[in-house]
């Protein structure tokens, strides 16, 4: 659809023909506020709108009222509830899993307008004032009525969260405060109730991060996102493998919109006064998160969807592989390598290759190719390695599995016989997948978990890759919900029993992920998807990281050094540059893993090897910083790796910049990404609470992690040369690391209690 540039077609999704049976219904002022069992619930009348482009009531049809729940939860969380499909409000299903510390809040109202919580706080206005008239002119209607409603999820009286009702005259609307579409589909003429919407007032320097692994800049005003998982073949473009519908606001509050939904958002990029949402289906579920931090806005996001748990030890250490090792032989080659050159690693990934033909998942090693499964993996294991194998949730029409799937309705079942979509197909393969594994049905969720995965780990995986998931056969029927509304929450239901049944028979909880949906953080880890190798692919990873640590998610990885080549997809060499450089960000990131789609292993690029191999020690020389860092983050909001904006959240220029990053609390983190081998580098100045706990000029001072430089805050310094076998990494005067100086070849070998820890003292020079 060509683009209009009008709020009715452009975000309402109305045709721009006006030839569709559809209706626009718009919020108008509550006709009642009432109490209910400690909620506030007000009756808002919907006006129908005449079928054109400019808005006019059709006063012929009457007025449809519908409830707007207003619940509160501590700490500091207002929702927002209406529906106009009689759905019902719930506390627990697939997304949804509140903390113990969640608890309601019972509201009243005054019936001055005033809703407030047993704990005292306002938390939210409804303006019953008359607007005063200074009449002129009647060129122009008088404006609908409308719901003049704001919202303090914290209480604070300075950050309220109005519904906007946004337009330039009365007829020319570019956001309605709520409102509904119905519509008429052949042959049925009675009309339903299709498309929601809401929206908020917000500033002119308002600024937006999070919404997913959004491969975009750092502040997100200015545009609007479809949040519909697919396929992101690579990460700098608008597609997104990890749409989450949550996003984070500089003025310090967070939305989460509950919903598995395709739907819309729009932050301040159809009109600079409103963020609009548009779901597809005709319910509205919102919690508005108020906070003084980030950290505490995305603490209580993961209060309501989850907190991520621990993951094991080994899988903070350097995970190898490549697309693909075709047998137990080139496997045990390259392992052999490893150990003999003293390249520290821990994981040996499987991808596509280990099946009887390429890409053909059927969940069974060749048994030509790696004739003795379990004694390979004994063998590995033996060496310090654990295996990861790859799979996907989609079964081939020429796998040995495929009848009894069927037979059994353990896939998705088209909807009829000549239907022959392809939802689940690889850009790789061009096998015909014939069904989606449908974990919306317990049964086909206990046949993936225990016929399928369960005996690869009893041999000893200690790992499975849960490849795909961003798409699903949509022509074809599931056992609890269409297609439409399934898409976007698979990911979830697949991980969460791929995550379920390793952990069940390993004792390690781990996935390694490449769709996600909100809550999906509770089954880590997840990694970027396929990555060009390139400078440009090093970028769009780091944005999408950053974006996805904003979102609620922990542990995030890459492919180092980029998934797939260029120009030539499959073929054309790495360059060096690129693997040192996209090696060094990945010793500093949740996990590290070398994947892509031809050589990875650093022996291949000796001009560079022994660059490598220094990092890869010092990525274990730093391992009881990580796993410190890795707990803390399992009970706070934080990430592993953060947006500048954790730590200087009232710091304009942080909210712009997608290039640096914390990991974890202590290091700042700059990685170099072009073949200059320069960079220019901001150092933030210090946040009031570093400030009170050091002395002025330790405050505001950053030391070089390797070199003991020490460096004014609160300024870019330009044009920084760093040499290829460097980075800058900076950390603040008085802090204290743990580091583990004895080299090891895997985490096998450490004894974390022999740990020491070192303190940037001012006479620090570097590690």
């Amino acid at each position: 659809m060509k683009q209009t540039n009008y709020h009715l077609f452009d975000f309402m999704d109305f045709d721009p023909t006006l030839q569709k049976d559809e209706a626009l219904w718009k919020a108008y002022a509550p006709s009642k506020v009432e109490e209910h069992d400690g909620d506030i619930v007000l009756t808002i009348p919907y006006q129908k709108q005449l079928h054109q482009e400019d808005m006019a009531p059709d006063t012929a049809a009457s007025q449809q009222s519908y409830d707007l729940i207003v619940r509160a939860y501590e700490p500091n969380i207002v929702r927002l509830f209406t529906t106009m499909n009689g759905d019902q409000m719930a506390e627990d299903d697939d997304m949804l899993q509140f903390s113990p510390d969640i608890r309601r809040l019972p509201l009243s109202y005054d019936g001055c307008g005033n809703i407030t919580a047993a704990n005292g706080k306002t938390l939210a206005n409804i303006d019953l004032s008359v607007h005063p008239i200074d009449h002129w002119s009647d060129l122009q209607p008088a404006p609908q009525p409308a719901p003049f409603i704001t919202f303090y999820p914290d209480g604070d009286p300075q950050k309220g969260i109005a519904l906007s009702d946004d337009h330039f005259s009365p007829p020319r609307y570019d956001a309605l405060p709520l409102g509904f579409c119905s519509v008429c589909s052949e042959p049925v003429a009675t009309p339903h109730n299709e498309r929601a919407t809401i929206s908020f007032r917000c500033e002119p320097d308002e600024c937006f991060a999070g919404t997913g692994e959004r491969f975009r800049k750092m502040d997100l005003s200015g545009q609007t996102f479809q949040l519909k998982n697919q396929d992101g073949q690579g990460v700098n473009n608008r597609r997104c493998y990890k749409n989450i519908p949550f996003y984070l606001s500089s003025r310090m509050y967070g939305c989460f919109y509950h919903t598995s939904d395709y739907c819309k958002l729009s932050l301040a990029d159809h009109s600079t006064r409103s963020i609009q949402f548009l779901n597809d289906y005709a319910t509205l579920d919102v919690f508005l998160i108020g906070g003084q931090t980030p950290e505490e806005i995305l603490r209580s996001y993961r209060m309501l969807t989850g907190f991520p748990p621990m993951l094991p030890l080994w899988s903070f250490g350097i995970w190898m592989s490549r697309m693909t090792y075709f047998s137990a032989d080139e496997v045990n080659e390259i392992c052999d390598r490893l150990r003999a050159e003293h390249y520290p690693c821990d994981v040996i990934h499987l991808d596509t290759g280990w099946f009887r033909t390429d890409w053909l998942c059927e969940w069974t090693f060749n048994p030509e190719r790696f004739p003795d499964p379990q004694g390979f993996i004994r063998k590995l294991a033996d060496q310090g390695f654990k295996v990861s194998l790859w799979q996907l949730p989609y079964i081939a029409a020429g796998a040995e599995q495929i009848g009894e799937a069927k037979r059994n309705h353990y896939i998705s079942q088209p909807q009829s016989e000549e239907n022959t979509s392809t939802g689940g197909a690889s850009n790789f393969s061009a096998l015909d997948y014939a069904g989606t594994i449908d974990f919306t049905y317990d049964r086909a969720t206990d046949w993936y978990k225990n016929a399928l995965l369960k005996p690869l780990l009893e041999m000893g995986a200690k790992c499975i890759k849960t490849d795909f998931g961003e798409n699903i056969h949509m022509t074809h029927h599931y056992h609890a919900m269409p297609p439409e509304r399934l898409n976007n929450l698979y990911a979830l239901l697949y991980q969460r029993a791929a995550y379920e049944v390793t952990q069940e028979v390993t004792g390690d909880g781990i996935v390694w992920a490449r769709a996600a949906w909100a809550g999906c953080q509770r089954y880590p880890l997840h990694w970027g998807g396929d990555s060009e190798s390139s400078w440009a692919g090093l970028a769009g990873s780091l944005k999408g990281g950053l974006h996805f640590g904003l979102s609620g998610f922990a542990f995030w990885s890459h492919d180092v050094p980029g998934f797939h080549s260029t120009p030539n997809f499959m073929n054309s060499p790495i360059d060096p540059d690129v693997y040192v450089r996209w090696t060094q960000f990945g010793v500093f990131s949740s996990h590290m893993r070398y994947h892509g789609s031809c050589k990875r292993e650093p022996w291949h690029y000796p001009g560079i090897a022994p660059i490598v191999r220094r990092w890869w020690k010092l990525r274990y020389k730093l391992m009881p910083y990580i796993i410190g860092q890795a707990e803390q983050c399992t009970q706070s909001g934080y990430p592993m790796i953060r947006a500048l904006l954790f730590h200087h959240p009232h710091d304009r220029q942080a909210w712009h910049i997608d290039d640096e990053y914390y990991f974890g609390t202590a290091f700042l983190v700059c990685p170099v990404m072009n073949s200059n081998n320069r960079r220019d580098i901001y150092l933030p100045a210090p946040s009031p609470q570093s400030a009170a706990s050091a002395t002025e000029e330790d405050a505001n001072t950053w030391v070089n992690l390797f070199t003991g430089e020490r460096l004014a805050g609160g300024r870019w310094y330009y044009d920084v040369e760093v040499p290829l076998d460097q980075i800058p990494v900076f950390v603040r005067p008085g802090t204290r690391i743990p580091l583990y100086l004895d080299e090891v070849d895997s985490t096998d070998q450490m004894d974390l209690s022999k740990a020491v820890t070192i303190e940037i003292t001012n006479d620090f020079k570097g590690i």
